[in-house]
């Protein structure tokens, strides 16, 4: 799997409240930059996730739709067609941001890494004036400190002792493992950052 991650130094985090009996993520409180991460996913083409995750990891058959163009004589191509324009379509997505991109995937053509969701300079999608709240399914709201009440309310939180914040990193293995959790489940942030399903194919 032909990935890279971005430098440490532009990584991206989010915290964590953590019921620690239930051993589920309530919710994340995220930034700008997580949030147009999670957004620009939607942007990207089958072919790329297929390319990130792996053929073997896809649900379905699209792993095999994947592996017969890859398998595919030129001799039964179209004139002008390109097998590289299916497997590894260009992405450029209103959502991502400079900060928001995790992936970079080999260029086709140049061998030079390329972002797979994005490009730099892009301002994203979201605003930046508040933090967003991210639940276990990826559904993202704005935050404000009744919405945080009305969260533990809603998750019936009766032992407030179970409660734990944790922050934690999103590189190119986390986020590869919130691209794959989210075609596959329902609990995507307690699937990867509490270990229940493996994070990735790596």
């Amino acid at each position: 799997m032909a990935t890279t991650t971005t430098p440490a130094s532009s990584a991206l985090s989010m915290k964590l409240l953590i019921d620690t009996k239930a051993r589920r993520v309530l919710f994340a409180e995220a930034s700008k930059d997580v949030v147009d991460f999670l957004f620009s996913l939607l942007a990207l083409p089958v072919g790329t996730a297929v390319k990130l995750l792996g053929k073997d990891s896809m649900v379905g058959c699209v792993g095999n739709l994947y592996s017969s163009v890859e398998k595919l004589d030129g001799t039964y191509v179209q004139p002008g067609a390109a097998k590289g324009a299916v497997l590894h379509p260009a992405v450029v997505s209103p959502a991502a941001s400079a900060n928001s991109t995790l992936f970079l995937l080999p260029d086709s053509s140049s061998g030079e890494a390329t972002e797979a969701v994005g490009s730099v300079g892009r301002k994203g999608f979201v605003q930046g004036i508040v933090t967003y709240t991210v639940m276990d399914d990826l559904t993202v709201t704005p935050m404000s400190s009744i919405s945080g009440i009305t969260l533990l309310n809603a998750f019936a939180v009766e032992d407030l002792s179970a409660l734990q914040e944790k922050t934690v990193q999103l590189d190119c293995n986390e986020g590869l493992g919130i691209l794959k959790a989210s075609l596959q489940s329902k609990t995507v942030l307690s699937d990867v950052f509490l270990g229940k399903k493996p994070p990735s194919n790596a």
